[in-house]
């Protein structure tokens, strides 16, 4: 059975369109439309969005736009927001925007409404954090904390990241955050080495409290404390949960009271927002977290009820799709021209690529036509100095995202314009390249004239905003969140899965425990696998050189 997707009209007129402008140069865009400028551009909540450098014409988005229409991205937009189970292979609600709607919304699961039980999770991680922050939530041996240390992998562990470092401007600097993910023991043993365990807070992020490299870490923290403080009492008084599994949590000795909840409807790179930012909202305190969520559901509102001519998301998304199905476009790089941003590709990594990296469409058929690009990308200048050569005159077509801010955060002389400069010089010199005759009226050899020129027509979106808050970031994240949600609808697949990243967690379990039994077990993997682990063992159980 073939996918519907490339045998619709609307795909076919696109095919056509493409054949037709497929050609043209960005230069003969502009050429031909002096406002092309103005004209290919939005703005919402705050953010402003330039695409005029995509390879595109008034006919590219009324095409787009109706494609968009025959695979019924209203009425999908329509079903997230009511709390559908669009999750189809799991059978569940992703509604991150509950997370962040007001306490006077309304939205109903399971007969529940869940903005209550967001708010009210909300209000307790309040309390907590100014607890923490005034200093009256106090450690076993009476100390208050200077330390936070979190405690996940994955969503539970990238958004919490990122939005540290993208607000540390705004964070109370005598409170440490640091972050452990990776389960290799030197992640923990870095984060711990200066630590004094009678100032430190481990907050432990895993849904299920089940999820291996986490639930190892925190074994290990929690060894670290009592042997520090004498006591496994101490657990109680330096260890907090984000977890829908109270059992669990009792049992690690994690009393239900500092246990903050989370639902089956929030997927794990959708829930920065949720008791998983615990600590950005100790680091940044309750009002400039709630400032970020209010970012965020503006966003929510502008895409739910804006016209594709001016929405965002949907924009951002049909130009994704155009870029990766008619472009052939592999990658996006994601280039923020804002040093605290320094996370914010890795975290769109995941936000895309897991949810995006699908073979099938929602109802288990195979696509024939590339799904999710990946992302990737650095902050500028420096990747300028790195990978943009690749951009500019490798033979890939890697379409950019600027982002850039009309105010600094940390104003020095010159610095801010010199940075913005480069952004902006950088999507011109993809758009508009050097050609052959402007390399030699610089008075170029000709022999070198063929190396110097620069092809252009490297298509980019430009950002801005006016200065990197709580509020402008919440409406970045949730511009990308709801730009990859129109991608997946686009391409009939399910945005919200991960069976991929389900596998390889099966099959870790099963690898652990040939790994450590006391003899090597019979093994039945590959070849390769069965000799790795053979290899493995000796060289761990050899004499230390």
């Amino acid at each position: 059975m073939n996918s519907e997707l490339p045998r619709r009209p609307e795909w076919q007129a696109l095919r056509q369109h493409f054949a037709e402008i497929g050609s043209l140069h960005l230069r003969d865009l502009f050429a031909a439309d002096p406002a092309r400028g103005e004209r290919f551009s939005a703005e919402a909540a705050g953010l402003y969005l330039d695409y005029s450098r995509q390879r595109i014409s008034t006919d590219t988005l009324r095409l787009l736009g109706k494609l968009a229409e025959a695979c019924a991205l209203p009425r999908h937009i329509a079903a997230m927001f009511r709390g559908d189970l669009i999750n189809t292979t799991e059978h569940r609600a992703a509604l991150h925007v509950a997370l962040r709607a007001p306490a006077s919304a309304q939205i109903w699961v399971d007969g529940r409404d869940v903005v209550a039980d967001v708010h009210t999770v909300l209000t307790r991680m309040e309390v907590f954090a100014e607890a923490v922050r005034n200093g009256s939530w106090l450690g076993y041996t009476g100390q208050p904390v200077r330390n936070i240390v979190s405690i996940g992998i994955g969503g539970s562990d990238l958004g919490p990241v990122m939005a540290y470092e993208a607000l540390r401007a705004y964070s109370r600097h005598d409170l440490r955050l640091r972050f452990v993910s990776n389960v290799d023991g030197t992640d923990l043993a870095e984060a711990l080495r200066d630590l004094d365990a009678a100032e430190t807070l481990f907050i432990v992020c895993s849904k299920t409290f089940t999820t291996l490299e986490t639930l190892s870490n925190a074994q290990a923290a929690r060894e670290w404390c009592v042997d520090a403080l004498g006591s496994d009492a101490a657990v109680a008084r330096h260890f907090v949960a984000v977890s829908a599994d109270t059992g669990r949590v009792a049992a690690f000795g994690i009393a239900p009271a500092q246990m903050f909840g989370l639902w089956d409807w929030v997927g794990g790179r959708y829930s920065m927002d949720s008791a998983i930012g615990l600590s950005t909202l100790l680091a940044i305190g309750p009002a400039a977290f709630r400032d970020m969520l209010a970012g965020m559901h503006a966003m929510d509102v502008h895409f739910r009820d804006t016209p594709l001519a001016h929405n965002l998301p949907m924009l951002m998304g049909l130009l994704a799709v155009w870029n990766n199905n008619f472009l052939d476009a592999a990658s996006v790089a994601v280039l923020p021209y804002e040093q605290y941003l320094k996370r914010f590709p890795a975290y769109l990594q995941q936000l895309a690529m897991e949810s995006n990296g699908k073979h099938v469409t929602v109802d288990g058929v195979r696509v024939d036509y590339a799904t999710g690009p990946i992302y990737w990308g650095e902050p500028g200048t420096n990747g300028q100095h790195s990978f943009h050569q690749l951009i500019h005159q490798g033979t890939r077509i890697v379409p950019c995202d600027f982002i850039g801010f009309g105010q600094a955060l940390n104003p020095l002389p010159v610095q801010h314009d010199l940075l913005i400069a480069n952004m902006l010089a950088q999507g011109e010199a993809l758009a508009f390249g050097r050609s052959a005759d402007e390399v030699r009226a610089e008075g170029t050899p000709d022999e070198l004239v063929a190396h110097r020129c620069c092809e252009g027509n490297r298509p980019s979106n430009t950002l801005l905003a006016a200065r990197l808050t709580p509020w402008s970031l919440g409406t970045l994240i949730a511009l990308y969140e709801h730009s990859v949600f129109v991608q997946g609808v686009i391409w009939d697949i399910d945005s919200f899965d991960q069976w991929g990243v389900e596998l390889g967690k099966q099959l870790a379990s099963t690898t652990f425990a040939e790994l450590s039994a006391a003899t090597l077990p019979a093994l039945a993997h590959d070849s390769s696998t069965n000799t790795l682990i053979r290899r493995y063992r000796q060289l761990r159980d050899a004499p230390g050189r």
